[in-house]
């Protein structure tokens, strides 16, 4: 596996860090080529203590009233052999609840200031949406292959809000600054590990869950919804990079603010489409929170298996906490 620039100042381009071959299957991973099985190993044996555990899964109908215009959730059972046996029958956008972004997600700048927008790896758009032949490069399948498994680490904002008597509104532009970040991980006694999975949680279940019925619907109705996350700044990407994260996540609808405050720093653009770090948004955080709280730790194993779909975009996480 070739190594990665130690630092974010050694990047010959902050905007993009593509090493390996269009269309190979080291691409198709992006930064999670960095669990190797020495980090996952060393994971396993660090973390997994009192085997509790706790799924990161949110139900799979929530949002219950997706934005964006997406096909909401839809469940039924049916049978099979009738009397006897039934089956499932479900249609559903990973978008609309727990889920990775993939790789084939979202574009970033392009080369030149005129040049046509790019996904990870320099990929173009009739690469992902040829239909002959169906191009799997970036595809989400890559990363079923093996799935993502290694050292998870929360950031517990809610929790820290509490203490301070901020006020949280998960749909709106409620801003997590880096600070914060690094003031709550210095509390928690986290230290950062190549290869760890960065989980920030913002609150947005628990917004959602007190919203009313009419509230949900006028959510689903905006043009251009809000949304509570992390700051889009030069030092967030550099924390992201110097730490070297597998993959970052939330349970915030957008992981960072939405819309961009400051659009220059837009994580997607970088992490996603720059770097080729997953995007994890909507994962269901409160019971890790309970438990991190109860067990006095903020570190755990993490086990999570994408949608085996070779040019899948997104996908549930189906993803497991392990103590």
């Amino acid at each position: 596996m070739a190594d990665i620039p130690a630092k974010y100042e050694d990047l010959p381009d902050k905007k993009r860090y593509w090493p390996f071959p269009p269309g190979s299957h080291e691409e198709g991973l992006g930064m999670l080529r960095l669990l190797t099985p020495e980090v996952v190993a060393d994971a396993a044996r660090t973390e997994i203590q009192n085997g509790e555990r706790v799924c990161l899964n949110w139900d799979l109908e929530k949002l219950d009233f997706p934005g964006y215009g997406r096909k909401p959730f839809s469940h039924q059972i049916k049978w099979c052999a009738e009397g006897i046996a039934f089956d499932d029958e479900y249609h559903f956008n990973p978008q609309q609840s727990s889920q990775w972004d993939g790789l084939r997600h979202h574009s970033g700048p392009g080369l030149t200031p005129d040049g046509p927008r790019l996904w990870y790896g320099g990929t173009k758009l009739e690469e992902i949406m040829s239909e002959n032949p169906h191009p799997t490069r970036i595809g989400i399948g890559h990363w079923a292959k093996k799935g993502i498994a290694g050292r998870g680490v929360l950031i517990d904002y809610v929790s820290y809000a509490e203490k301070k008597g901020i006020s949280i509104n998960a749909l709106s532009q409620h801003t997590v600054t880096l600070d914060e970040v690094l003031t709550i991980a210095r509390e928690c006694n986290i230290e950062f590990k190549r290869g760890d999975i960065f989980f920030l949680r913002v609150g947005l279940t628990k917004t959602w869950e007190k919203l009313t019925e009419a509230e949900k619907i006028a959510y689903r109705a905006q043009k251009v919804p809000k949304h509570a996350g992390i700051e889009q700044t030069e030092q967030v990407v550099k924390f992201m990079w110097d730490n070297h994260f597998s993959a970052v996540a939330s349970d915030a609808v957008s992981f960072e603010v939405f819309p961009a405050l400051n659009p220059e720093w837009d994580l997607h653009h970088h992490l996603l489409a720059g770097y080729g770090i997953p995007i994890g948004e909507m994962f269901y955080l409160e019971e890790l929170a309970d438990l991190c709280k109860k067990l006095g730790r903020w570190t755990f194993f993490v086990s999570s298996s994408p949608l085996n779909c070779a040019q899948g975009v997104s996908s549930p996480p189906n993803c497991m906490a392990i103590f």
